[in-house]
């Protein structure tokens, strides 16, 4: 697989990948997140391919104090072949080389496969409570 920085003729393909690997929600606009994810640490949007088809993705920032893993995603056809631990790899990497001290992301509560996943790559649920709140509306 080629880990490749994100461009903007790559939309589609990673809307769709999100789309079947079921991170899209009806109140996230996947093109909009895509949009204000390049205004800030493009760099860190990276996409996955394999023999020029886009497989995989992953949405990663620094801010100052933790870093973030959005929009981890590997095509389910592709999965078990070690493109995910690759991805974070690289991802934790490079914000290690950013003076990042840890890394947080979020799984929701009832996605045991990709919890697993995680925990085969060193992270552990830590007791918190995730808070929220929309500033703008999708």
């Amino acid at each position: 697989m080629d880990l490749l920085p994100y461009v903007p003729a790559d939309e589609d393909a990673v809307v769709d990948l999100w789309q079947r690997c079921g991170l899209t929600r009806h109140w996230n606009d996947p093109r909009k997140d895509i949009q204000r994810k390049l205004t800030t640490q493009p760099e860190l949007f990276l996409v996955g391919k394999l023999k020029g088809a886009l497989i995989a993705t992953v949405m990663a920032g620094y801010d100052g104090h933790r870093g973030w893993v959005n929009y981890l995603a590997v095509a389910p056809e592709h999965r078990s072949k070690g493109y995910g631990r690759f991805l974070m790899q690289h991802v934790e990497e490079a914000l290690t080389a950013r003076g990042c001290p840890k890394l947080n992301l979020q799984v929701r509560s009832g996605n045991s496969e990709v919890l697993e996943f995680y925990r085969k790559i060193g992270y552990g649920v830590e007791e918190r409570v995730s808070l929220g709140k929309r500033l703008i509306p999708d």
